[in-house]
């Protein structure tokens, strides 16, 4: 059995989905923040539960993990530092530590590219595995610190494959629109217009979902002696944000959609930085697959007619483009803001 943590999240609705089609049983450990609802029906274990707080009986039956759980943007890091630090660096270890003692070997940790970043000022010399980082922002520097925890623990018993994963792009049922190329298509079909800030200068390594979903299952299957200890990029390419833009302008020109770009050139504060992500194909052969055109015209055939039904009865369509559930940082601030109205009035009814 396959245990995914996060696996109710946007990467892990995709990932949980491909497991389950090449016939893995899976088991889903999931706070749900955000439902449960992506998930695909009557096939997942879920477990429901805060990390920080894990239970070593949930790796029971368990013999390889997929760590994806834990805050998963800037917005949302730098709304609550601490929160973020003790998701994403303390339970981390918490979780790494129980896998160690119940003798699981197979373990990947989804982290981030973000740890390249030094601004637009820094060298944009694409960055690889063994690069120098100093990563400063909180979301960064959480996931670097988890990432040297792991690579202490490694050994012949313990083998984690660490993936820094790229900016993410793509259709997933738990879907979002507060990532780059997620973001122009949503403002292209709400408002014809896309809005490119910084003139697009700045650089990122982009990766479609499913791909990243491919990456942690060939680690998974990988023999451990190569991927035990070990750092992977994971990207299809590197872009300035103004050549994705017209990239999901042409994608979208092609299914008849008249669409603007509109460039604003004034001085913003950014990250900008680029990444070699050869090394995942000279060790294990795996190259992304889906292209940003590619991805956008999928999203174009899932998005108009779809929505995704909570548990509780409510159905969002994916054309609500204001919904706070499909934006990190707007649906964790209003958990927030509801959770101090509930404690302050008592239940609702």
């Amino acid at each position: 059995m396959i245990l995914v943590t996060g696996g109710a999240g946007y990467i892990g609705c995709v990932l949980v989905a491909k497991l389950l089609d090449r016939g893995e049983r899976v088991r889903v450990y999931d706070k749900g923040y955000f439902g449960f609802a992506g998930l695909p029906a009557g096939f997942v274990e879920v477990v429901q539960g805060d990390l920080r707080e894990f239970d070593s009986a949930v790796l029971d039956g368990v013999d390889s993990v997929i760590h994806l759980a834990g805050l998963s943007n800037d917005p949302t890091a730098n709304f609550n530092p601490q929160a973020n630090h003790e998701m994403n660096t303390v339970a981390t270890e918490k979780l790494a530590t129980a896998c160690k003692s119940a003798g699981i070997k197979r373990f990947t940790f989804a982290s981030s590219c973000s740890i390249y970043d030094m601004g637009m000022e820094a060298d944009d010399t694409p960055k690889t595995e063994a690069s120098q980082v100093e990563p400063r922002a909180a979301y960064a520097t959480s996931n670097y610190e988890a990432e040297r925890i792991l690579l202490d623990m490694a050994d012949a018993d313990f083998c984690p494959a660490i993936l820094r994963q790229g900016t993410v792009y793509g259709f997933s049922p738990r879907m979002r629109y507060d990532l780059v190329i997620n973001t122009f298509l949503k403002d292209a079909l709400s408002k014809g217009c896309m809005t490119v800030h910084c003139g697009g200068e700045m650089w990122r390594p982009l990766v479609d979902v499913s791909d990243v979903a491919r990456a942690h299952i060939k680690c998974i299957e990988a023999d451990p002696a190569l991927v035990g200890g070990e750092i992977f990029n994971i990207s299809h390419c590197n872009y300035r944000v103004l050549e994705l833009a017209h990239f999901v302008k042409a994608a979208m020109g092609e299914r008849g959609y008249g669409i603007g770009i509109d460039v604003d050139y004034r001085d913003i504060a950014s990250r900008s930085y680029r990444v070699d992500a050869s090394k995942i194909e000279r060790v294990l052969g795996f190259q992304p697959a889906t292209s940003v055109m590619d991805s956008v015209k999928n999203m174009l055939s899932a998005i108009p007619s779809g929505s995704i039904t909570t548990e509780e009865g409510y159905t969002a369509r994916y054309t609500d483009w204001t919904n706070p559930l499909f934006y990190n940082i707007q649906w964790m601030t209003l958990l927030d803001s509801m959770e101090k109205k509930l404690n302050q009035i008592g239940s609702v009814f």
